[in-house]
């Protein structure tokens, strides 16, 4: 039997954290090892249990839980840290993800796609509500447009808590793409997971897992985010 995914739950309001525990406590692939209302009560809880995954809330009372991320995992090197918060700004998004988050799930979200969400994470994926997906790539796409400039001179940095957009590597590396890859890269930028995607182009899931792999390594990016991002950019979708 595999080892159960040891996961700590960060979030302030009591019923809906002990309520989330008792969910995630049935599910034999977990294993809740903590839980705490606050980032101070989470950095002693990581400490001592060393989480495979924090589930964390960004409104948290004293210290927000974007500005605990760096701190979080500093506390417990390699930790994964999935955003559950709900949140639906923009700005909150970017500066979760900015700050290292591995993914940013809204609390509307389903248990069954929470759980398929931590297991994503875990195994190196980076997940985002499709909502807020919606809204990175709105961003981007009017940070990119010319009127979004204040001229040729102006900075391409990110103001207000906005995702600077990736070191994208020029266009041409698009033609080391496989039109297979081209496919999956198209719908990663919809917000299609690795299963609608397998689905999709009627093929299996670890080969999608393999043309994304390819995808970021010869893209030279680092995460999903990114190449949607990359992809929206350039008209691929």
């Amino acid at each position: 039997m595999t080892t159960p995914i040891a996961l700590l739950v960060v979030d302030d309001h009591t019923l809906f954290r002990r309520g989330l525990v008792a969910l995630l406590s049935q599910d034999e692939r977990f294993r809740v090892a903590g839980e705490a209302g606050d980032i101070g009560e989470a950095l002693r809880c990581a400490e001592r249990s060393k989480p495979d995954l924090i589930l964390l809330d960004n409104h948290l009372p004293g210290v927000l839980g974007v500005d605990g991320i760096a701190t979080l995992k500093d506390a417990a090197p390699g930790t994964r840290i999935l955003m559950l918060t709900v949140s639906e700004n923009e700005d909150d998004l970017s500066a979760a993800l900015q700050a290292g988050a591995d993914g940013y799930l809204l609390k509307t979200v389903e248990l069954d796609r929470l759980s398929e969400s931590i297991i994503k994470v875990l195994d190196g994926e980076s997940v985002v509500s499709p909502e807020m997906m919606t809204k990175l790539v709105a961003a981007f796409r009017s940070r990119a447009s010319p009127t979004a400039h204040d001229g040729a001179g102006a900075s391409h940095e990110g103001r207000n808590g906005e995702v600077p957009a990736p070191a994208l590597p020029a266009d041409t590396a698009i033609a080391l793409l496989s039109a297979r890859e081209r496919e999956v890269l198209a719908l990663i930028a919809c917000g299609d997971s690795n299963k609608v995607i397998a689905r999709k182009l009627d093929i299996a899931e670890t080969t999608v897992k393999i043309h994304v792999q390819h995808i970021l390594r010869k893209l030279q990016l680092s995460s999903r985010v990114q190449a949607a991002v990359y992809a929206t950019g350039r008209n691929l979708t």
